[in-house]
């Protein structure tokens, strides 16, 4: 047993020790249980706690940024303190019991007292959402840094090609888990569920990733007498820290000109620490510079979860015999990921190559972030045929008036005094326009007049359609479609509206004295709201006539595919490319913490996001797709010009060179040394 480690015989299986499978294992139902609620989570803010499109977005990025702060907290106590094995344990624990919390904090039978379908107390949910969210947010980035790097720790010396094939594995995993769970928590949120009143499954939809990061944990912990267990060795991140500290400390204390000048302001701390440290540190700092413009990328690729999923609720979810939910989309991207990481790297990069272009790791970054500012354009272009199919619905102190005539003669309607006269024909329907006061309708020639009024002031939440029925028989009827009852509607009477899931067809019931008829109403869409006229209920013949009160969502859901397509390619040349360049640039001691400042460009791209659409007072979404892409683009040049001035630098042959001056520094302390010595001995 050596003095850093602990192990077991450790027993192995085709080669590879047989603790990694753990691990995998632990990685993949971990990634499902953190994607499957990030998944539905914006909506989960917009359709549950009812808070607005900036306010969901500004909550969804926040809890983003946290998860990709903390992974500095976890490599801090997982170096410093407890080690690898124990952080994991601990934090996963915290992140199951945040699961949970936010499972709990969904169901709304919890304050649904006089049990209407809504809760009654608010509050409660929002701070049972913010305890979990924030637990959450400390588990999966405290236990981030330290799962890749204690599966790497199971492997010897000797078993490079196995753990370098172990990485590709567990990015396999990391893929699956997020492609899986973004697919079915979407299908759970959508059933309804509850005790009492039946709402969208959310306490279901965050249940199974609690559920899972149960098992993550559980299957951790199994493998625990197979691990290799790295004692804590301190924090490189703390020393680089230091020294820096230090060196500005020393600056400011000798800033007067009778002190020369040193070759750079690090060299500063050379008085306190060695000359390796001082060159290390460099070279991070260096590579931490390119990473200034960096943040900007993360702020539009992770919109993905807030802005495009709630651009997707507003869209046609019809594929044929599928269904796809909004926040189903978001699966696009990790699809694209598995096929396009391989074409890039064995099609796209090689025959780049052949075409003698020199495609560098950070001309490769500078593609990748222009790609994702055409992403968002392409956003902004959907955005806009969207826009033109919305309805317009009235302002404050307006009216809009919608006129069904149920007679079997055209009627003529006249108002006073704004509006002209409207001619309309038997079972159809007109809308006539906003005007500032509903002024009474005059007499209507072979028909009765009946004021219908509803506070429909926006499309139907969630792609849902709205639906109500109006009894134009001389008998009350009682009205079912499918499992939702109606009750009772009186002749020429109209019901409430009530909703149903987009894109379905379902069975309608009338019941009229002693008579039963029923039809299959037609496929409704998405997002659209309609009165169905009963006319007849004559040998289990039930006639309708369908009147649209508003439009169904009608630019398809595909037409999102392009803009996710453009920005999976910027992600594959930015991110991959970034880590890799990082990497190919930092001492080998130092990996850690340029891991570190990659995760905080993501926290601070989300922090952007809350600014940016905080501080641009944008009133069309378009318009802050437009901004946004207009900032990368102008980060993007001032990147390119940074990139331009950057020289590439070989750590190991700085190493090497260093090994070289501690050598021969060691030699002549020995020479010193010995003509001591030797003139003591003369003496």
């Amino acid at each position: 047993m050596s003095l850093h480690s602990v192990s077991c015989l450790q027993p192995s299986c085709f080669g590879y020790p047989l603790s990694i499978f753990f691990i995998v294992v632990n990685e993949f139902c971990e990634r499902f249980s953190y994607y499957g609620m990030r998944a539905v989570l914006v909506l989960y803010f917009k359709y549950f706690l009812h808070w607005d499109d900036n306010l969901s977005t500004a909550i969804y990025h926040t809890f983003v940024a946290l998860c990709y702060l903390t992974p500095i907290l976890g490599a801090l106590i997982a170096d410093s303190w407890l080690g690898k094995f124990k952080t994991i344990i601990s934090l996963s624990i915290v992140y199951t019991i945040g699961q949970a919390v936010m499972s709990v904090s969904s169901i709304n039978d919890l304050t649904d007292h006089n049990r209407d379908g809504s809760p009654d107390n608010i509050s409660v949910h929002i701070a049972l959402s913010m305890i979990g969210l924030i637990l959450i947010a400390l588990g999966t980035g405290g236990i981030k840094p330290c799962v890749s790097a204690f599966g790497g720790d199971q492997f010897e010396d000797n078993q490079e090609k196995q753990r370098t094939r172990f990485f590709s594995i567990f990015y396999l995993s990391i893929n699956a888990g997020s492609l899986i769970s973004t697919i079915i928590t979407p299908i759970l949120r959508a059933q309804d569920c509850g005790i009492h009143s039946q709402q969208r499954c959310y306490p279901l939809a965050f249940g199974v990733p609690a559920a899972l990061m149960a098992v993550a944990l559980i299957v951790f912990v199994i493998g625990s007498r197979m691990y290799k267990k790295v004692r804590p060795q301190g924090n490189v991140m703390i020393q680089v820290f230091k020294c820096i500290g230090f060196a500005i400390k020393n600056r400011f204390r000798h800033r007067s000109k009778e002190f020369p000048k040193r070759e750079h302001w690090l060299d500063w701390a050379s008085e306190k620490y060695d000359k390796r440290l001082i060159a290390q540190t460099k070279m991070v700092l260096k590579v931490l510079f390119l990473y200034i413009p960096l943040p900007m990328f993360w702020a539009l690729f992770d919109q993905q979860g807030s802005r495009w999923t709630l651009q997707a609720t507003t869209m046609d979810g019809n594929f044929g015999s599928i269904q796809i939910q909004p926040d189903q989309m978001q699966t696009v991207n990790p699809i694209l990921i598995i096929i396009m990481v391989p074409v890039v790297d064995a099609v796209i990069y090689p025959l780049i190559k052949k075409c003698k272009i020199n495609f560098t790791p950070l001309r490769k970054i500078t593609v990748g972030m222009f790609l994702a500012s055409l992403a968002f354009v392409a956003a902004a272009l959907v955005q806009v045929q969207i826009d033109k199919t919305l309805p317009v619905f009235p302002a404050a102190g307006q009216s809009q008036i919608k006129v069904i005539n149920l007679g079997t003669d055209d009627v003529i309607v006249q108002f006073e005094p704004q509006l002209q006269n409207v001619t309309v024909t038997s079972m159809e329907s007109v809308s006539k326009g906003r005007c500032r006061s509903l002024m009474p309708a005059k007499h209507l020639d072979n028909g009765l007049f009946h004021q219908l009024l509803d506070n429909v002031t926006s499309k139907p939440e969630e792609g849902n359609n709205l639906i109500r029925f109006i009894n134009n028989l001389p008998n009350d009827i009682n009205i079912t479609m499918e499992d939702t009852s109606f009750g009772t509607v009186m002749s020429l009477s109209a019901s409430n509206y009530a909703s149903f899931s987009g894109g379905r067809k379902d069975q309608i019931k009338a019941t009229t004295n002693s008579t039963t008829c029923s039809v299959t109403s037609k496929v409704f869409g998405f997002g659209s709201a309609y009165t169905i006229i009963i006319n007849e209920c004559t040998d289990d013949n039930l006639g309708i006539i369908y009147s649209e009160d508003i439009a169904p969502n009608t630019v398809h859901m595909a037409w999102q595919i392009p803009q996710y397509f453009i920005l999976t390619c910027a992600e594959v040349v930015f991110s991959v490319t970034g880590l890799e360049f990082s990497y190919s640039q930092a001492p080998s001691n130092m990996k850690a913490v340029l891991q570190a400042g990659w995760l905080l460009t993501v926290a601070v791209g989300n922090i952007i996001v809350l600014i940016v659409a905080g501080a641009s007072k944008l009133s069309e979404q378009w318009a802050e797709y437009v901004l946004f892409a207009a900032l990368l683009l102008a980060v993007c040049i001032i990147f390119a010009v940074m990139a331009y001035f950057y020289t590439y630098t070989n750590p190991s042959e700085v190493e090497a060179q260093l090994d070289e001056e501690e050598k021969e520094q060691v030699k002549k302390d020995q020479d010193i040394y010995e003509k001591q010595a030797e003139a003591v001995s003369r003496m």
